[in-house]
């Protein structure tokens, strides 16, 4: 990649943009890596702790909407530094709010300001890379979203050593340290080149894409990724910890830092290798692994095998999101900003309900009488059998993303004849 803005190349985009999903998933799992200090400290339901995710990902969505109007005309640069500057703010209202405010007032109001950084970037970094030169557009798209999964794995691993050593009463120092990250990142996006997007008369409108079946069986694709992914990788600490009653190091460690790093593992192969490979296919094998994994981490009766299959979800669900952005940006190569902030739309709006109703049935479960006989047969305690009954709820996304997929085949071959 060339020099394009003095010392700075197309280079050090990229990994400005890598940052920036480390940046989106620190946003996305430092929180729920505290829901157990919460609970304890401010006396928060489960219902209540889906809501925190419910209302990360909902505002995200709203991030979503607008950047989908305005980024390409407020310009890339000035779009992604104030994201990263809306992270910075979220963060530190993380630590210091719930101390000053009703605690859970100060909770939602610090998930509001982070989420509508996070929805800006999850907008603005895919695009940025899918513009840059280069002919492995998949492959690239992985590789940039295994960052994420990177990001997650530091976040995981970090915070719980740090809780583990300084004791979970310091946790609000860990916001601010982690803060440090976009507010690093805020300064390379304000030099590094960027390609600008395609002039608004070449691009798709949002009417246009919306009309057209095969896009919609997309929107439908990321949903179903963003819900099959969420919802183990934000309630994985906390099955891990009352579910299968581990300790909260070791439910971290076995639970969301290897979901993550399966995660990564997955989307880091495809983004050496998978230009061999059948997109469609893969996206296949993924769904049929992912509900296998689900039902392996409830049903199994020894809790080895339901952590391994928590961990192995992540590689089912690796290459669900940037698979599916990789697959309509071949579809749709007009798409631009509008076609990505559509498909994150979706992809936020999966990764919202999809927790949050693994919550509501998690509580609403326990009031059953059949759920109450699964507890008493298997000695469990009734809280863990409510929890299973939220995970159990998550496989009706990756058999949508199947379902998805065959809608996607259909209407090409349709669209071709």
């Amino acid at each position: 990649m060339e020099n394009q803005a003095g010392k700075y190349t197309y280079k050090h985009t990229v990994h400005a943009c890598y940052t920036g999903y480390i940046t989106q998933a620190i946003i996305n799992n430092l929180t729920p890596l505290l829901f157990t200090i919460f609970q304890t400290e401010f006396g928060i339901t489960f219902e209540e702790v889906g809501r925190l995710i419910l209302i990360n990902f909902g505002v995200q969505i709203c991030a979503d909407v607008f950047s989908v109007r305005y980024v390409d005309k407020i310009g890339y640069r000035r779009s992604a530094m104030a994201a990263h500057i809306l992270c910075v703010a979220g963060l530190a209202c993380l630590a210091v709010l719930p101390h000053i405010l009703p605690p859970y007032a100060g909770l939602v109001t610090a998930v509001v300001i982070y989420a509508l950084g996070g929805g800006l970037l999850e907008v603005l970094v895919s695009p940025i890379v899918d513009s840059l030169p280069g002919d492995s557009k998949a492959g690239a798209m992985s590789l940039l979203h295994s960052f994420y999964c990177w990001g997650q794995v530091a976040v995981v691993l970090l915070t719980t050593l740090f809780v583990k050593l300084a004791g979970s009463q310091l946790w609000p120092a860990l916001p601010l340290l982690w803060a440090l990250v976009p507010f690093y990142n805020i300064f390379r996006f304000a030099k590094v080149p960027l390609v600008p997007p395609l002039e608004e008369e070449k691009l798709m409108t949002v009417r246009e894409l919306v009309k057209n079946k095969i896009f919609i069986a997309a929107l439908l694709l990321m949903l179903s990724a963003g819900a099959s992914e969420l919802i183990m990788s934000q309630w994985s600490s906390l099955f891990a910890e009352k579910g299968l009653g581990v300790s909260k190091m070791l439910g971290d460690l076995l639970g969301p830092c290897l979901f993550a790093v399966f995660m990564g593992i997955g989307r880091t192969v495809y983004g050496f290798w998978g230009e061999k490979l059948n997109l469609k296919r893969v996206l296949a094998v993924c769904g049929a692994l992912c509900v296998a994994c689900y039902l392996v981490t409830v049903f199994s009766p020894w809790p080895i095998f339901s952590l391994l299959g928590c961990a192995l979800t992540g590689l089912s669900v690796s290459l669900m999101w940037p698979g599916v952005f990789s697959l309509s940006s071949r579809t749709f190569p007009r798409g631009g900003t509008a076609m990505f902030g559509m498909l994150a739309i979706f992809g936020d709006l999966g990764g919202s309900l999809g927790p949050w109703l693994s919550g509501v049935v998690s509580d609403v479960s326990q009031k059953l009488p059949v759920v109450s006989q699964w507890a008493a047969s298997t000695g469990e305690a009734l809280s863990q059998a409510g929890l299973k009954s939220g995970i159990l709820a998550g496989t009706l996304f990756p058999l949508l993303l199947l379902v998805g997929l065959a809608m996607f085949r259909v209407r090409r071959e349709k669209q071709s004849l």
